[in-house]
C-alpha cells in the first residue's frame, strides 16, 4: 500500500475494520441489524410509478454532435430511461484530481429535452489507468495471491481502504454536480459485484472480524471442530484466507465476511450519493451471475438499496420459462417488492458457449414475462456498439454506423406496448398465497459437501417451483429469516442451516395454520456448519414427529411411490403416533426397500410434511396438488402447455400477462371476460401466435 501518511492510514484500516463487522450469523444479529438507521433514505418511487425502458448508453464513446440522434432514436422507440456513466471513471477524472463532470451534466439535460430520465451509473467497476499505475494496492489479489493487472474491469479491491476513499471521492464528485439535476431519477452502485480480494487490507480485515465474531480462539476452535485434521489454531494470523477447500465452518464464514465487505463497498458510495442528492432520486445496484449467483448473500447487499435490479442473459439457446421466471421471483424476493431489470440482452450476446440470436418475438417475450414477475424498468445493454472493446460483438440496438439493427422494430413495439400499459400496470405486483424459501448459507453448505455431482440446488428449487407456478401463476421466492404470516404454504427446498431463530418462526407458521414442505437434507447442519446433533431435520424433528436415519446419494434410480427418485434418497422414520407415511420406497437399493420416503403431520391449525427424495416431475405435481387442497390454495385458470400465465394486483386492478413460450399457436380460454389492454376491446379467449403476448385486465379483484 501507498499512504500519504500513517495518521490516514490508520483511519482507513479503522473505517475498513469497522465496515467489516457489519455482518454477522442469524443468530447474533438480526438481518435488519446489517442496515445502518438512515441508511437508506425515503425515495420519491418514481421507478414504480410507470413502466420504464431504456437501455445503457455510453456518451463518452462518441462525439457530442451525434447525442442528439442516439436520443432521437430511443425516443422514437418508446425509450423513457437512459442509464450511462458507469464505466466513465476516466472520462470524468482524466488525471487524479482534475475533474470533468461538464460532459456528464449536459448529457443528462441534453436528455431531459427528449423525455428521457437518467439513472446515473457510479464508475467504480473500472478505475482509471493513472490510479492503477500510481497505486498499485488498489488492484484485486486474487485467491492464488496473484495480482491482477489493468486493461479489462472488477480489477479492483472492494477492501482496499485507499480505493474506497478514491471512489468516494469520484462519487461525491458526481452527486454535487448531478443530485440536484431534476432528470436524474436515480444511481446505480458499480456494475455486477463479482469478485472479492485476498489483499493485506482484506486479510487484516478478516483476522479483526473473527476477533469480533468470536472473541477468543477457543471459541472459534470450537465452533469450527478444528481438532479435525489439527487444524487447532493458537494464534489469529493463523486462520487462513484463500479460496482453497477447508474446514466447512471456515469457509461459511469468510462467505460472510466476504459480503460484509460488499455491503460496506456499496455502503461508502450510498453515503457519498446521500450527502448531496435529493431524497427523491433512487439507489439500486445492478447484479449479474444470471440471478442465481451466490458468491455473497444478495439479501444483505440489498437492504441498504431502494430496490433492487438485476441484468438478465440467456446467453446460449433460448428463454427457460421456469428457470428465468424463477430468477425474476428471487430478484423480487430480496426486498419482497418490485423491482427493474437493468440489463436485458437484446437478441444476443458475445460471451456465451453458442451466442445465437433469439428467435424472433422472443426479445419481446423477454421484457413482457419479466413484467409479469414484477419488473417495473427493462433496459437493454447495449444502445450501440463499440468500435473496439472485449464487448465489441454483443448484441446491442444500433449497428457501430448509429443505424438500428434488426431487433430495434421489436423494442419499438415492446415500447408501444409498455406504453399503453403503464396506465394498468402502475402500482401493481405480483401477489401469491405460496413462498419457497432461499437461503443462501444453505447454499453454501451445500456446495461445500455435495455428495453428487449431480445435486443440483437450483434444479431442486425448480422440481418444486414449476408446478406451483403452474396452478398459481405467481409465486413468491422470499428469505428464509423473513417473515411468513402472509402466506398459507411454504416450501424449503434446501434448507440444510437452521438456525433457533429460522426454528421458532417456521414452527410458529405450522401451528399458526401455514403448511410448511422441507425438502432433503433440510435442518441437517447449524449456523456454524456443524451437524446438528439431532438427526434431521434436526431442531425440526420433533414438530415433524419423525427423523432422517441416513441419506443415500443414488448411483441408479429407485422406485418410490408411483414414481421414481433419483439422485437423492432420505430413509425417514416416524417417531409420533400421529405422524403418516407419505410415500414410501418399493424395490430399491436394499437399504431403502420399503421405507418412509415422506412424512407428514398435522401440528397445531397447520401441518408439516417433510420429502426425503428428490422425485420425478409427476410425482411431485401430485404432491404439490394435494399440498394446495389441503393448505387450501386456490388455482388459477388452467393454460395450455407452453403458455405462462402471470398475474399483478393492486389499486383495485387485477391484471393477467399470457405468454406463448412455444413454436405452435395456442388458445387460452379465459375464466371470465377480460379487457384486452394491448389490442383493445373485451376477450373471452385469446389465440398467442409464437412468442405471443396478450396482457389483460379482469373485471374486479380475484
Amino acid at each position: 500500500m501507498n499512504p500519504r501518511n500513517s495518521r490516514q492510514f490508520g483511519r482507513w484500516k479503522a473505517a475498513l475494520i469497522g465496515s467489516a463487522l457489519l455482518l454477522a450469523l442469524p443468530s447474533a444479529m438480526p438481518a435488519a441489524a446489517t442496515t445502518a438507521p438512515g441508511a437508506s433514505a425515503a425515495s420519491g418511487q418514481e421507478q414504480f410509478r410507470k413502466l420504464y425502458l431504456g437501455s445503457a448508453w455510453y456518451p463518452e464513446q462518441w462525439p457530442e454532435e451525434r447525442w442528439a440522434e442516439d436520443l432521437r432514436l430511443m425516443q422514437a422507440h418508446g425509450a423513457n430511461v437512459v442509464r450511462i456513466g458507469e464505466f466513465a471513471w476516466s472520462a470524468m477524472e482524466p488525471t487524479e484530481g482534475a475533474y470533468d463532470l461538464g460532459w456528464l451534466v449536459r448529457a443528462v439535460r441534453l436528455a431531459a429535452k427528449y423525455d428521457i430520465k437518467v439513472v446515473i451509473g457510479t464508475p467504480t467497476d473500472t478505475p482509471p489507468a493513472w490510479m492503477t499505475q500510481k497505486y498499485p494496492e488498489v488492484l484485486r489479489i486474487d485467491g492464488d495471491g496473484k495480482r491482477l493487472g489493468h486493461g479489462g474491469r472488477r480489477q479492483f479491491s472492494i477492501s482496499d481502504p485507499h480505493y474506497r476513499q478514491l471512489s468516494r471521492d469520484i462519487v461525491s464528485r458526481m452527486a454535487q454536480a448531478l443530485g440536484h439535476e431534476p432528470n436524474v431519477i436515480g444511481w446505480q452502485i458499480g456494475n455486477e459485484y463479482t469478485d472479492e480480494s485476498y489483499d493485506p487490507a482484506a486479510k487484516a480485515g478478516w483476522i479483526d472480524w473473527l476477533k469480533d465474531r468470536y472473541g477468543t480462539l477457543d471459541k472459534l476452535n470450537d465452533a469450527w471442530t478444528t481438532q479435525y485434521w489439527s487444524q487447532t489454531y493458537s494464534d489469529w494470523n493463523q486462520v487462513p484466507f484463500n479460496t482453497e477447500k477447508g474446514n466447512p465452518g471456515l469457509m461459511l464464514e469468510q462467505k460472510r465476511y466476504i459480503t460484509g465487505q460488499w455491503v460496506a463497498f456499496q455502503k461508502n458510495q450510498i453515503d457519498a450519493i446521500r450527502a448531496h442528492a435529493l431524497p427523491a432520486q433512487f439507489i439500486t445496484t445492478n447484479l449479474g451471475g444470471l440471478g442465481w449467483a451466490n458468491r455473497f448473500d444478495r439479501y444483505a447487499i440489498n437492504r441498504d438499496l431502494d430496490f433492487a435490479s438485476w441484468d438478465n442473459y440467456v446467453g446460449t439457446g433460448h428463454l427457460q420459462p421456469y428457470r428465468n421466471g424463477a430468477s425474476h421471483d428471487l430478484v423480487r424476493g430480496w426486498k419482497r417488492k418490485n423491482f427493474w431489470v437493468m440489463e436485458i440482452q437484446p437478441g444476443f450476446v458475445n460471451w456465451a458457449p453458442v451466442s445465437n440470436m433469439l428467435y424472433p418475438g422472443e426479445t419481446r417475450a423477454m421484457a413482457w414475462q419479466a413484467i409479469g414477475h414484477g419488473a417495473d424498468g427493462i433496459l437493454y445493454w447495449q444502445w450501440r456498439n463499440a468500435l473496439n472493446g472485449q464487448e465489441t460483438m454483443h448484441g446491442s440496438i444500433l449497428g457501430p454506423d448509429g443505424k438500428p439493427l434488426p431487433v430495434y422494430d421489436e423494442v419499438v413495439r415492446i415500447g408501444r406496448e409498455m406504453a399503453r400499459a403503464t396506465p394498468v400496470l402502475a402500482g401493481t405486483a405480483p401477489v401469491s398465497p405460496v413462498a419457497i424459501l432461499q437461503d443462501y448459507p444453505s447454499r453454501w453448505t451445500i456446495d461445500f459437501q455435495p455428495h453428487h455431482k449431480d445435486y443440483d440446488q437450483i434444479g431442486v428449487l425448480l422440481d418444486y417451483y414449476a408446478p406451483l407456478k403452474d396452478a398459481l401463476g405467481s409465486v413468491d421466492i422470499v428469505e428464509a429469516d423473513g417473515p411468513l404470516d402472509r402466506y398459507k404454504l411454504v416450501v424449503a427446498p434446501n434448507l440444510a442451516i437452521l438456525t433457533p431463530d429460522m426454528t421458532a418462526r417456521l414452527s410458529a407458521f405450522v401451528k399458526a395454520g401455514g403448511h410448511l414442505i422441507l425438502g432433503p437434507r433440510s435442518g441437517q447442519r447449524d449456523a456454524y456448519d456443524r451437524l446438528q446433533p439431532r438427526r434431521q431435520p434436526g431442531p425440526l424433528a420433533d414438530l415433524l414427529g419423525g427423523q432422517v436415519e441416513q441419506f443415500y446419494a443414488l448411483d441408479e434410480p429407485v422406485a418410490v411411490g408411483t414414481g421414481t427418485a433419483r439422485i437423492w434418497a432420505e430413509d425417514l422414520t416416524a417417531k409420533a403416533p400421529d405422524t403418516q407415511v407419505l410415500l414410501r420406497y418399493g424395490k430399491a437399493n436394499g437399504w431403502l426397500d420399503g421405507h418412509a420416503a415422506a412424512l407428514t403431520r398435522q401440528v397445531g391449525k397447520g401441518r408439516i410434511t417433510y420429502v426425503g427424495a428428490l422425485i420425478d416431475p409427476d410425482l411431485m405435481k401430485t404432491l404439490i396438488d394435494d399440498a394446495l387442497k389441503g393448505a387450501g390454495v386456490a388455482r388459477d385458470f388452467a393454460v395450455p402447455a407452453d403458455v405462462e400465465l402471470m398475474t399483478r394486483q393492486g389499486d383495485g386492478r387485477s391484471i393477467v400477462i399470457l405468454i406463448n413460450h412455444g413454436k405452435e399457436a395456442r388458445s387460452v380460454t379465459l375464466p371470465e371476460t377480460m379487457t384486452d389492454i394491448l389490442e383493445g376491446g373485451t376477450k373471452q379467449a385469446v389465440t398467442l401466435g409464437a412468442e405471443g403476448v396478450a396482457v389483460l385486465q379482469r373485471g374486479t379483484d380475484k
